[in-house]
């Protein structure tokens, strides 16, 4: 407890309602604590730190002047959004965040009135805010009343194309809305584009603008007197390429852009807003990822996913592996096969050092392509590299490639095209909890004809469907690895082709057969040790493929053993489903084989370690001991079979 940073001013806020006491004077130093109490708080957890502390002034002056729950404040990505926790009654478990039964890392909609929506993905805040602004005006039911909807958009996520189609018909309906843009110049990776290019150049000639300057941008907040010379100097930055013509034409008011972290601009223009505002508003506002806390001030990209780390030196605090991540392993594969091939490119979406493409970028600048947060355009870009002639891989996190669904059926799977999907975090992901699991790629992917669906049991196999994946010229290919370290089996020098739909049989045994798909065939052996150890001995076997099914293999365990136990880290109707169909034209139930299929159960399950989230899921090895136990119908010691 002595550790923690004194905030005598802070300790005073229970909700921010608080707030409306304090001058402000006494708000700024309330930030100042308030980034204290933050930098404090994820040192002990763990978390996204950089951007919640390049928010804690604008965090302040919004709870400050609004009146939330009642005016509807949403962060985006809500990654944001620590400050905004502590200041809205959870301080006293801020340090629980990320953890079992802790605190979210996002916004969340069960956890408290102050979050009205959930945004672990971004740009989704200007449609949501406009959906709360429409249910204001046609008087929609609510706990807390309708007030203002005040969207806070920014660490990259104004990239993607959602936040123009919700500004776009917002200017349409003219419904009182804020957005505020929070461009803080540094998504996870530096900002790509010509968004990035355009906004920048707001602000190259001088540091900020003052805040008068920035109400020439917003002749119908100024009393009548004003207004024309305002609307002169608005027509004359104009004409200068500055100002928020492009927001402006969209059908918003633009004021900006400010200082994200000088109070005595945010306070005024947000009190200007709330009183004169009557259709939609955007304010720009800028500010430094990290703010406040050198080392992540010094590498934006580190702050953005932090372990637990020192306070003072800013070192996280790792524990030792000897096995390679298996990103990187993804990385150096990629990287070799690259080596070898000119036509191997890769695309990402705003996640070059997350996926492991930054260090191809590093060798072949010109093959390698972040797109920003636009993961339907990454995969149409993808498709269209395919049709040019070259062998591209797109990279995205499970969780994310759900975000472009549509364009892997239209434009990739429709046409046949040799895409290469690289999907990272399968499974799941532990502190980032439910929104971010890789649970759905198995089965939208394994759905599509033509489609190749791998997943790696190990970093070695990993090793080998990177090459797979980049001698496959006949249609669209994925291949599934999960977050963290490999099991630390032995590496190949080099990545070998797999055959196409071909599995392997680990181990022969007996009565059962264990089929797994996945990483989980590390706990699918530890449960067959722990049955040997019973006279038990099943068979294992690495299916490797979703799709094609290796037939031969997966009707022969069926034949020759009582029961066949599917394993995945995949929900329902994946391949277990896959699997189950198989046997089922082939009539092998009818023969009176017991089949078990153990997935991820229907639900989402909250944030906590990956071996607990597992131990939810019930999918650890002691899982998978005791299903094939009950489906031989073999009693646990201690335990009576009915």
């Amino acid at each position: 407890m002595s550790d923690r940073p004194l905030t005598p001013l802070l300790d005073r806020v229970r909700t921010p309602a608080d707030l409306k006491s304090f001058s402000d004077g006494e708000l700024r130093v309330l930030a100042d604590e308030l980034r204290a109490e933050t930098i404090s708080a994820v040192s002990e957890t763990g978390g996204h730190l950089g951007a919640g502390l390049g928010v804690v002034e604008l965090t302040v002056a919004l709870h400050a002047v609004f009146d939330a729950p009642r005016d509807k404040l949403i962060w985006d990505v809500s990654h944001q959004s620590y400050p905004h926790k502590i200041l809205t009654g959870r301080r006293d478990r801020i340090r629980t965040l990320r953890q079992k039964d802790g605190l979210s890392g996002f916004t969340k909609r069960s956890e408290s009135p102050y979050d009205p929506f959930g945004a672990a993905h971004s740009s989704t805040s200007i449609s949501a805010a406009l959906g709360f602004a429409v249910a204001r005006d046609l008087g929609g039911d609510s706990d807390t009343g309708h007030g203002d909807a005040i969207a806070v958009i920014g660490d990259g996520a104004m990239s993607a194309g959602m936040a123009y189609e919700a500004m776009n018909n917002a200017g349409h309906l003219g419904k009182r809305m804020i957005v505020i843009l929070n461009d803080n110049e540094m998504s996870i990776a530096p900002p790509t584009g010509a968004l990035s290019s355009y906004l920048s150049r707001l602000y190259a000639e001088a540091p900020f603008h003052t805040l008068k300057d920035a109400a020439k941008s917003a002749v119908s907040f100024l009393p009548e007197p004003f207004r024309e010379g305002a609307k002169r100097a608005k027509d004359m930055l104009k004409g200068m390429a500055m100002g928020g013509t492009l927001f402006e034409a969209l059908g918003f008011s633009y004021l900006g852009p400010i200082d994200g972290h000088d109070m005595s601009q945010l306070l005024p223009v947000l009190r200007a807003i709330k009183t004169r505002a009557h259709g939609p508003v955007l304010l720009h506002v800028i500010t430094r990822k990290g703010k406040g806390y050198a080392p992540a001030e010094e590498r934006a990209d580190r702050g953005h996913a932090t372990g637990k780390f020192d306070v003072l030196s800013g070192e996280q605090k790792k524990a030792p592996s000897n096995a390679p991540a298996y990103t990187r392993v993804f990385s150096d594969a990629l990287v070799a096969e690259a080596t070898r091939d000119p036509r191997i490119c890769a695309v990402t979406a705003a996640m070059p050092d997350g996926t492991g493409l930054d260090r191809l970028a590093g060798i072949f600048p010109s093959r390698v392509f972040d797109v920003g947060i636009a993961e339907q355009h990454a995969v149409t870009f993808s498709a269209g590299l395919a049709a040019g002639g070259m062998r591209p891989f797109c990279a995205l996190y499970s969780t994310f490639l759900q975000r472009g669904y549509d364009q892997v059926v239209h434009d990739v799977a429709i046409q046949r095209l040799p895409v290469r999907f690289a999907i990272d975090r399968a499974g799941l992901v532990g502190a980032d909890g439910a929104t971010h699991a890789g649970a759905f790629d198995v089965a939208f992917l394994s759905n599509l004809p033509g489609f190749v669906v791998m997943a790696a049991a190990d970093e070695a196999e990993l090793v080998h469907m990177v090459a797979t994946a980049a001698a496959h010229d006949e249609g669209p290919i994925a291949f599934r690895y999960p977050r963290g370290e490999g099991v630390g089996v032995e590496m190949p020098e080099r990545g070998v082709p797999l055959e196409i739909g071909r599995g392997r049989i680990v181990r022969e045994g007996a009565r059962v057969a264990l089929l797994s798909f996945g990483a989980r065939l590390k706990e699918v052996t530890e449960a067959a040790e722990a049955l040997g150890a019973r006279g038990l001995s099943p068979t294992i076997a690495d299916a490797r493929f979703a799709k094609p099914l290796d037939r031969e293999m997966i009707l022969r365990l069926a034949r020759d053993h009582e029961a066949l136990i599917t394993v995945e880290e995949g929900a329902i109707g994946g391949f277990g489903s896959h699997v189950a169909q198989l046997l089922a034209e082939e009539g092998m139930f009818d023969e009176g084989l017991r089949f078990r299929s153990m997935v991820l159960p229907d639900s989402f399950i909250d944030q906590a370690s990956p071996q607990d989230m597992y131990a939810v899921a019930r999918l650890n090895a002691s899982d998978i001991e005791a299903k094939v136990l009950e489906v031989l119908g073999v009693a646990r010691m201690g335990e009576r079979r009915a």
